[in-house]
């Protein structure tokens, strides 16, 4: 006679984890996403995959600000970058030098009235933007590493500060040129955006991942920004991208009259920012420098080791 399940419950109730581990249910979760190697790859996209430097939504906060009645500089829009686009016009308000400006201008402090007065101009003056112009170019490299990523059966997935409108724009001016992910959350389709790992956990639910503690392990956020760069923390591996990010310079236009010296300074400074400032596993200059990371965690997950 079968032995009772029930009768091995313990005195609180606890199931023996030999019976619980052969439920066809439990089964289903323990043998998905076992494998100890890389298995996900979650990019941003402006200073990470395209736009360099990330100037498409840098020109968009100096322009709406201005519109607004408020002058603000390229360094304190681009301070808050890689937060949700409505996040970010509330972290520039929050800024010591704009706060006192903008308290001098209108004789109080700015509040979430503001804040969606601007974010309201906001969106269709970037999404103008990007219709006129080429930001979803892609950077040095990109579509070679994608394909090579592509061959070791790994899925790719993207996740933005921008809006769905927006994203959709950039994707589809990046399919021609080969990069094309299994899916894509904008920062807009989640409740809590970065730093958390809500877009990245959306990505891989949208790639029907059951084991969502095993997938993650096996993940890696590629980012230009700090809290792209910790994105996912503490549950996926992170990696910082320096060298076209929104750090090194105001403008593509800025970069062509530098001289060597000052833009190896640059992206130098932007590489120590990354390193200090966002809790990533690497950093990195670009994404042709990817491949090498990801063989380095394939090992450590060999090795049993998690992020």
């Amino acid at each position: 006679m079968t032995e009772s399940a029930v009768s091995r419950l313990s005195a609180v109730g606890r199931v023996p984890e030999d019976v619980r581990h052969a439920a066809a249910q439990q089964k289903k979760f323990d043998n998905e996403n076992t494998e100890r190697s890389v298995g996900y790859v979650m990019l941003d996209c402006s200073g990470t995959t395209m736009d360099r430097y990330v100037d498409a939504p840098a020109i968009v906060f100096v322009e709406v600000f201005k519109k607004y009645g408020l002058e603000i500089s390229m360094p304190e829009a681009r301070e808050p970058m890689g937060l949700r686009k409505d996040l970010h016009i509330k972290a520039i308000t929050e800024i010591k030098s704009v706060r006192e400006r903008f308290s001098a201008k209108f004789g109080r402090a700015p509040n979430q009235s503001d804040i969606d007065a601007m974010f309201a101009d906001f969106v269709p003056t970037q999404l103008a933007l990007l219709r006129a112009g080429s930001y979803h170019d892609l950077l040095p490299g990109v579509a070679d590493v994608v394909k090579g990523l592509r061959q070791q059966g790994i899925k790719l997935g993207v996740t933005t500060g921008f809006t769905r409108d927006m994203l959709d724009l950039l994707l589809a001016g990046a399919a021609g040129q080969g990069f094309v992910p299994d899916t894509a959350c904008a920062g807009d389709e989640v409740e809590m955006p970065r730093p958390t790992p809500y877009m990245v956990i959306k990505n891989l639910e949208r790639m029907g991942v059951y084991n969502l503690e095993n997938a993650m392990r096996r993940t890696v956020k590629v980012d230009d920004t700090v809290s792209g760069a910790g994105e996912g923390a503490p549950l996926c591996w992170r990696v910082g991208v320096s060298k076209w990010s929104n750090y090194v310079a105001d403008s593509w236009d800025a970069v062509r009259k530098m001289s060597p010296a000052e833009l190896a300074a640059r992206e130098l400074a932007s590489k120590e920012k990354l390193v200090r400032e966002s809790g990533a596993h690497y950093v990195i200059d670009d994404l042709r420098d990817l491949p090498a990371v990801i063989a380095d965690i394939n090992q450590r997950l060999a090795a049993g080791e998690n992020p």
